[in-house]
């Protein structure tokens, strides 16, 4: 048995595989459902009705899904150079931790005229923090996964030492948190009386632009050589290693503007629960989305769904909300099968 690539598979063969992996999630999820003594079409229900069953309900997801979106096009521009960034969590809190810094020093009289110099801020300390692990990468030879993952863990200790330290507000009664942004240095709300702010539109914006790098400009087509064949791109005269480190420093700014709309949209503070995960759910993004920048935005707010619909189902039908991730494992699982098969057939001999 042996894989041999398909030139240019069908439209039936694009979509058929893809629709067969979701139909088979659902099949599974409803499964799970039923093992844990639910009704699987009552709590799928339930499920769609708490992501986008009111407009409460949908700000909600769309919410949740902004700091999606940007760790979603981190890991797909870095992906897509062959770039493994593991280490998103870790951008974004460099990230939280460079606002919390901008957003309580001299800047806040500058009132919201500073927003877009803490944001610059921000991504330049996520790309800084991606750039050692690029350049030991490109210089040593040293497997990046490893060591962006690794960073993560020394970005929460060092979050964990600035709040309990430097940065812990003596106003806090205690608890381990930074000192809150100025009013006027938080992202405005988008609809009145609801959580959902502007980042939401930024992350938007984001993904526009780097859908735009990567079909219209030099360096995005130097990101798809590099990461198709860095060998031949080698020989084409492209310079490979000025490419990884242009692709990380892009990653990791994206990444750190997760953080900068959680403190600067949503909390107003720094605080070690501020990313649930959110870094390692834009891998689960960004390979939904097959690394589309486009598509990372309707991945997002499909994840987004999931969890905030899993919350809303939990409690009305006393389910675990791990069946949300349970989901999430599947549907990644399979989407690459499908993905798989798509570009592959399976031949004999």
């Amino acid at each position: 048995m042996r894989l041999e690539p398909i030139a240019n598979p069908g439209l039936a063969r694009s979509l058929g595989y893809p629709a067969i992996a979701l139909l088979a999630t659902i099949v599974i999820a409803s499964l799970l459902a039923a093992l844990a003594g639910a009704n699987p079409l009552f709590t799928l229900g339930l499920i769609v009705k708490g992501a986008v069953g009111s407009k409460f309900a949908l700000l909600e997801t769309l919410n949740r899904a902004t700091p999606l979106i940007f760790t979603g096009l981190a890991i797909a521009v870095a992906f897509r150079a062959k770039l493994w960034n593991i280490g998103a969590e870790a951008q974004l809190y460099a990230g939280a931790i460079v606002t919390v810094i901008l957003g309580t020093s001299a800047l806040s009289g500058l009132g919201g005229a500073a927003l877009p110099i803490i944001a610059l801020g921000a991504m330049v300390a996520g790309a800084l923090i991606l750039l050692g692990p690029v350049l030991l990468k490109t210089r040593f030879g040293v497997d990046e996964v490893v060591t962006t993952l690794l960073l993560n863990f020394i970005m929460l200790l060092l979050v964990s030492y600035l709040l309990e330290g430097p940065m812990k507000d003596p106003m806090g009664m205690g608890w381990p948190k930074s000192a809150p942004l100025d009013k006027a240095l938080r992202l405005p709300r988008i609809a009145t009386g609801l959580r959902l702010h502007w980042g939401f539109g930024l992350a938007l914006l984001a993904a526009f632009l780097l859908w735009f790098v990567q079909v219209r400009t030099t360096l995005g087509y130097e990101m798809r050589a590099v990461g198709l064949n860095p060998q031949a791109a080698r020989f084409a005269g492209i310079p490979v290693n000025r490419v990884l480190v242009k692709t990380a420093l892009l990653s990791g700014g994206l990444a750190a503007l997760a953080g900068f709309s959680e403190v600067a949209g949503l909390k107003g503070h720094l605080s070690l629960d501020l990313s649930p995960g959110f870094g390692y759910t834009g891998i689960i993004v960004a390979m939904l989305a097959v690394l589309h920048p486009l598509g990372v935005v309707v991945t997002a707010i499909f994840v987004a769904g999931i969890f905030v619909g899993a919350d809303s189902m939990s409690r009305a039908a006393g389910v675990p909300t791990y069946i949300a991730d349970m989901l999430l494992a599947t549907a990644l699982l399979l989407m690459v099968l499908a993905i798989g098969l798509t570009r592959f057939r399976v031949v004999r001999g």
